[in-house]
């Protein structure tokens, strides 16, 4: 419709992969009102832990009807399983992703969720989080402990790969939103994790930004994130959708790359009003070179064959390629 010379792939990849010997997760599938879904079962010396997921039915994307941790004392089992963990070099998905995408793409190479992050995300209900948190400080203090001791051990590896191959960036995956994390958690466990990233990065000799999946509200995080060593937002979400404009972006960060999300909810919209919306992002971005217009959420079905070419011809009259 739009033609390859219009459009980049970012695939999803990694330089490294995990291994627990005395750990598995099982995953069966299930179904629950007529609607497909599967359950995954942890088992560890510890004991046992299961989660079920339902999929929408439109993009199948599973959401979570029953978290592995219901009860406190279900993170002994999931300590069990972090400290199971082996992390090492695995180059192979990266390699291939690099071959299959040429000039056609970059790999979109990621780390795993910062400890807050992943549990609220992955393991536990954010409600049941907060309660958590507020209940049983020292508890969640361990988890995270050890949470962040894998992921260190993560960064090193991923780190000593960068020296020999083609990265662009790191990305860290933490769907960041202001309401659910607020400063003080974002501070407390995310800032810090960037900020030895982008310094293991350096260590590296090589200019490999730290880049972050932030797809929610940031209004609240602008100081901290304008404190921090990230250097890229991955689907940063524009108005109407999110708080966070081009133009709030570029005034609060300065060196930052801004990879926006186009809104999902202007995809709806008619030919006229998607391409004016494409224009006024890209008047907000300028010639500041730090703009990527990204279509990394999910789109609303059989309406990308009208709202693409809007896009692009938006982005072709603004550079005069038009």
């Amino acid at each position: 419709v739009i033609g390859r010379e219009n459009m980049g792939v970012l695939q999803w990849t990694g330089l490294h992969a995990v291994d627990t010997p005395n750990c598995r997760l099982d995953v069966d599938g299930i179904e629950r009102n007529g609607r497909q879904g599967y359950r995954q079962t942890l088992y560890t010396p510890e004991g046992t832990l299961f989660e079920e997921r339902i999929c929408e039915p439109t993009f199948m994307t599973a959401a979570a009807s029953s978290h592995f941790i219901k009860e406190p004392d279900d993170y002994r089992v999931l300590l069990a399983y972090f400290r199971d963990m082996a992390i090492h070099r695995d180059t192979e998905e990266f390699e291939a992703c690099v071959r299959a995408l040429g000039e056609d793409g970059l790999p979109h190479t990621t780390v795993p969720r910062t400890p807050f992050q992943q549990l609220w995300i992955q393991w536990v209900n954010i409600q049941d989080l907060a309660l958590h948190m507020a209940e049983y400080p020292d508890l969640m203090e361990e988890v995270i402990a050890v949470m962040t001791d894998v992921q260190r051990r993560t960064f090193e590896v991923v780190c000593d790969t960068v020296r020999e191959l083609p990265v662009p960036y790191i990305d860290v995956g933490d769907n960041i939103t202001a309401p659910i994390i607020g400063e003080r958690y974002f501070r407390a466990y995310c800032v810090p994790a960037y900020n030895e990233l982008a310094a293991m990065l350096d260590a590296t000799g090589k200019d490999v930004p730290v880049f972050v999946h932030m797809d929610g509200d940031l209004k609240p995080l602008w100081a901290a994130i304008g404190e921090s060593r990230v250097r890229g937002l991955d689907s940063m979400s524009p108005p109407p959708d999110n708080d966070t404009s081009v133009a709030d972006a570029l005034a609060q960060w300065p060196d930052m790359r801004l990879c926006i999300n186009f809104p999902s909810s202007v995809h709806l919209k008619k030919p006229g009003e998607i391409y004016a919306h494409a224009m006024r992002i890209l008047d907000e971005g300028g010639r500041s070179g730090r703009l990527q217009i990204q279509i990394s959420e999910n789109v609303p079905p059989d309406v990308w064959q009208t709202s693409f070419p809007a896009i692009v011809q938006a982005i072709a009259d603004f550079t005069g390629a038009g």
